[in-house]
C-alpha cells in the first residue's frame, strides 16, 4: 500500500494557521504574502531558500514597492510562520531595510458627523451603521452576529470569538431594541420559508454540527444580519454576508461620509 501523496505547501500552511486558530483574513493574508514570496525568487521552493532570501524580499517591499510599514511587518511574520510552523527552519536575525513608519494622527468623526452617515443609509445597512457606532461592534464582529446572541431582557449583545478569539458582552442600545426585533421577525419569517421549501439551514461554527446534528435548523443559529442563499450541492443555506455585501457597505459608509462630511451637501 502506497502512503498518502504529501500535501501542497500552501494547503500545509492553511492546515497550520487553521490548527492555531487563525483568523480567516489571517489565512488569506498569509497565504497571499506566501505565494508572492515564491514566485519573487522564480517559483524556487521555500526549503530551498532561507534568511538571505526573506530578508532580499522584505527589503524589495520597502525599497521597491514603498509599502506601509505595517505591510513589511504583516509580511515578515507570514514568511516567519512558514519557516517556523510549516518547515520547521530557523531564519535567524532578519536585517531587512524597514519601511518606515510615519506618524499620522486619525481621523475621528464628530457625535454629529456619524449620526448624519447612519441617517443616509437605508434598511438593513442602517441598522449595522448604528449597532457598529452604539455598541462598539467590529463589522465582521456585526456580520456574523447570531439571533441567540442578542440579550434583548439584559439590553446586552454577547461577541462570540472576536479578535483574539476572545468573547465579551457589549452594551445593546435602547433604541436599537424595537428595530431589531422588527428586522428579526423578517429574518425568522424568511427562515421559516427556507425551512417549509426543505432547506433553511445555516453555517455552524467549529464541529457542532456534528455535535448538535439538529441545531443548523433551529431559531437562534442563522445570522442577524439579513443574509443571501448559499447554494451548495445539497442544500440552500444561510450564513452571514459575504465579500460582496462588506465591500457594499463600506462603499456606502465612505461615500456618505465623503458627501456629508466634507461638504457636498
Amino acid at each position: 500500500m502506497q502512503p498518502p501523496p504529501s500535501k501542497k505547501l500552501l494547503d500545509q500552511v492553511r492546515d497550520a494557521l487553521r490548527l492555531k486558530h487563525y483568523s480567516y483574513r489571517t489565512e488569506q493574508a498569509y497565504v497571499n504574502w506566501i505565494t508572492r514570496y515564491i514566485l519573487f525568487h522564480d517559483k524556487r521552493h521555500p526549503r530551498d531558500m532561507g534568511h538571505s532570501e526573506v530578508q532580499a524580499f522584505l527589503t524589495h517591499l520597502a525599497a521597491e514597492k514603498n509599502v506601509a510599514a505595517s505591510t513589511q511587518t504583516q509580511a515578515l511574520s507570514a514568511l516567519l510562520f512558514l519557516y517556523r510552523e510549516v518547515l520547521h527552519q530557523d531564519l535567524g536575525n532578519i536585517d531587512a531595510l524597514r519601511a518606515r513608519k510615519p506618524r499620522r494622527l486619525p481621523t475621528v468623526l464628530t457625535r454629529d458627523e456619524s449620526l448624519r452617515v447612519i441617517r443616509a443609509l437605508k434598511g438593513p445597512h442602517q441598522l449595522m451603521a448604528k449597532l457598529l457606532y452604539g455598541s462598539g461592534l467590529r463589522l465582521m464582529e456585526c456580520v456574523r452576529l447570531r439571533v441567540k446572541d442578542l440579550d434583548f431582557a439584559q439590553r446586552q449583545i454577547v461577541v462570540r470569538d472576536g479578535k483574539g478569539e476572545q468573547d465579551r458582552v457589549t452594551v445593546l442600545p435602547e433604541s436599537l431594541v424595537a428595530p431589531l426585533q422588527e428586522h428579526l421577525q423578517r429574518v425568522k419569517q424568511l427562515h421559516d420559508q427556507d425551512l417549509d421549501a426543505g432547506h433553511g439551514t445555516v453555517d455552524l461554527p467549529d464541529a457542532l454540527e456534528r455535535k448538535y446534528p439538529n441545531a443548523h435548523r433551529e431559531w437562534g443559529w442563522p445570522c442577524a444580519a439579513h443574509s443571501i442563499s448559499v447554494k451548495t450541492s445539497e442544500v440552500s443555506k444561510r450564513g452571514p454576508a459575504g465579500e460582496a455585501a462588506l465591500e457594499d457597505f463600506r462603499s456606502l459608509i465612505v461615500e456618505w461620509r465623503l458627501r456629508y462630511v466634507i461638504g457636498d451637501d
